[in-house]
């Protein structure tokens, strides 16, 4: 299973970062739930610090476009063998920086993904 980070995880089950949090882990994928604000989501506690966290297979994004620049370098510092740019989160600049580490890109939808079993 890929250990996936939910960047701009919330506890609000009107958002996706909700929705996919909650799937991923149905469908058996440790999820490390990342956000501004403490919370839980899928039964994990939301980190709100930029702490460091091994092995990540996949980041996928919930942070909007405008916000991500500060994301980055933390973003990068996890070394994950892929980055998915949900609606919304379209980045050329981070995808460029991925690309240059090596790191796949992909755009798409997480919950998609996952139901049409690509993930």
């Amino acid at each position: 299973m890929k250990k996936t980070v939910v960047l701009g995880a919330t506890d609000n089950p009107s958002r996706f970062a909700y929705l996919a949090a909650n799937k991923l882990k149905r469908y058996g994928h440790p999820i490390v739930p990342v956000g501004i604000r403490k919370g839980e989501v899928a039964g994990e506690q939301i980190i709100t610090d930029k702490e460091p966290i091994a092995e990540v297979d996949t980041v996928t994004l919930y942070v909007g476009t405008k916000n991500l620049p500060g994301w980055y370098d933390y973003i990068l510092s996890l070394k994950p063998k892929r980055i998915i740019f949900n609606p919304g989160t379209e980045n050329q600049e981070l995808e460029k920086l991925a690309r240059q580490a090596n790191i796949e890109t992909i755009y798409g939808c997480t919950l998609v993904m996952l139901s049409a079993g690509d993930y």
